[in-house]
């Protein structure tokens, strides 16, 4: 098999690929994960990518002064975007994606944690996201939130949040909420956010149940989502 580069930017260790890196492997991708402030990340020492993957974290889009390397994250998504090679950004991707792409990310009114479902529009479902479209529930884990940028086509939504998912083409996919992660993996969340569960007043115990409940479902549905995504992706280059 000759092997594709999917760059991996992780922005804290826990919130990694997940249930993605099954069929990345499926789809021959080699992920090469950097973790953002440690790793090289500008353009100039790093190669462009077949695929750009940029995930979560507890940072703001916008917090460059104090997290300067953000800088070389956003520089990744235009170089990315400008290549028209597939670019996926998962929460705190997503903003940046959309602030890179020329939206915006800004401070959300209210900090969604938890499971619940998504409300697609037509678009949504008749896309790659379609497999979430029987109402079952995804993990939302944001404070933050973002406008997507001029001429995107909005995709998802919440009663919460009105942007949660957003594409510019069939190789650009921002995700506001987490299909990635896996039920197993849900007590790693609850202890490195332990301190924004207690602000929010949000019982872990309430999302670990929810994790039981749904996690198999949601493995299962966002594994076809990414394979779809990725198919339609290649198959439009």
């Amino acid at each position: 098999m000759s092997w594709k580069t999917c760059l991996v930017v992780r922005h804290v260790q826990f919130e990694h690929a997940g249930t993605f890196a099954d069929v990345l492997a499926e789809r021959g991708y080699a992920l090469d994960v950097r973790d953002a402030g440690i790793d090289a990340l500008s353009p100039g020492s790093v190669p462009a990518p077949d695929l750009l993957m940029v995930l979560g974290g507890p940072l703001g889009a916008n917090d460059e002064r104090a997290y300067p390397f953000l800088l070389d994250v956003l520089a990744l998504i235009e170089r990315q975007a400008r290549l028209d090679r597939p670019l996926l950004g998962v929460c705190l991707g997503a903003q940046l994606m959309a602030r890179a792409l020329g939206g915006r990310a800004y401070k959300g009114n209210v900090r969604e944690i938890g499971f619940s479902p998504l409300i697609l529009t037509a678009e949504g479902r008749a896309g790659p996201l379609g497999p979430f479209g029987d109402a079952w529930p995804v993990l939302h884990w944001h404070g933050d939130t973002f406008d997507p940028p001029r001429g995107a086509t909005l995709l998802a939504m919440t009663a919460l949040y009105r942007h949660q998912a957003f594409e510019t083409g069939p190789r650009t996919l921002g995700l506001q909420f987490h299909p990635e992660v896996a039920a197993g993996e849900i007590e790693r969340w609850l202890v490195g956010h332990a301190g924004e569960l207690a602000a929010a007043r949000i019982d872990p115990a309430a999302i670990r149940t929810a994790a039981r409940q749904f996690g198999d479902g949601l493995a299962a549905r966002s594994r076809r989502f990414l394979a779809g995504w990725l198919d339609r992706a290649v198959a439009a280059q």
